[in-house]
């Protein structure tokens, strides 16, 4: 199983860099969408202190759905997707793998460039940190959730639009939680609670949303 599932991810993974557009496309979004929001509410410092970590988490929870519909799209209609199942492949540890090479290639570079982000919003460089651990823990969850989703309406018209309709309500524990913590780190309180239950989420995410997807797969191909 597990080099069954180095195998499919390090697949998609080499999919994903040959799209190399698409890759940069969830940054560019999470940069100019937050660059957008002072000059809707104005530059007022302490404003924007004390929006930064939401706007930069709906950022970057919208940039995340930028990518995720396409999850499964190319494997179905390829063949690939219905030979691995043929096949025997196991189809939860192909949800896992394809929902960890989402993760890899389009939730940790949002990791990685949010904290830069909240700078630039005048974000207290000692929230920092926090704002990235918190999405650490919560961007696992919107790709489980997005490949769960994309996996639903795999086949359907308007498939794009039904992913995101799903995926949000169910995205808002992780929203809620990670903005959460950065308030909590802000009012000189402990961020631990947050994270607690962060990682209680991804845990259960894991545990729900992997075999809800190999399932959703495989009746695609009935």
């Amino acid at each position: 199983m597990r080099a069954l599932f180095l195998a499919l991810y390090l697949r998609d993974l080499r999919l994903a860099l040959r799209r190399r557009a698409d890759l940069g496309l969830p940054l560019v979004f999470l940069v100019a969408a937050a660059s957008l929001f002072p000059l809707a509410v104005g530059p007022e410092p302490e404003l924007l202190r004390r929006t930064a970590p939401g706007v930069v988490w709906a950022c970057a929870l919208l940039a995340s759905m930028l990518s995720v519909t396409q999850l499964h799209a190319g494997d179905h209609a390829d063949g690939s997707l219905e030979q691995m199942l043929l096949a025997g492949q196991g189809a939860a540890v192909i949800a896992a793998a394809k929902a960890a090479a989402h993760w890899s290639v389009a939730g940790l570079p949002l990791v990685l460039l949010a904290p830069l982000v909240g700078g630039l919003l005048g974000m207290p460089a000692e929230l920092l940190p926090v704002l990235a651990l918190s999405l650490l823990l919560g961007t696992p969850v919107l790709s489980l959730l997005g490949s769960l989703a994309a996996a639903l309406t795999l086949g359907l018209r308007g498939a794009a639009l039904l992913v995101v309709l799903l995926v949000l309500p169910l995205s808002v524990p992780a929203l809620v939680f990670g903005t959460g913590a950065v308030a909590a780190a802000d009012g000189g309180q402990s961020p631990g609670a947050h994270f607690s239950l962060m990682g209680a989420l991804l845990i259960a995410a894991v545990l729900t949303t992997v075999p809800a997807t190999a399932a959703a797969l495989r009746l695609s191909m009935e």
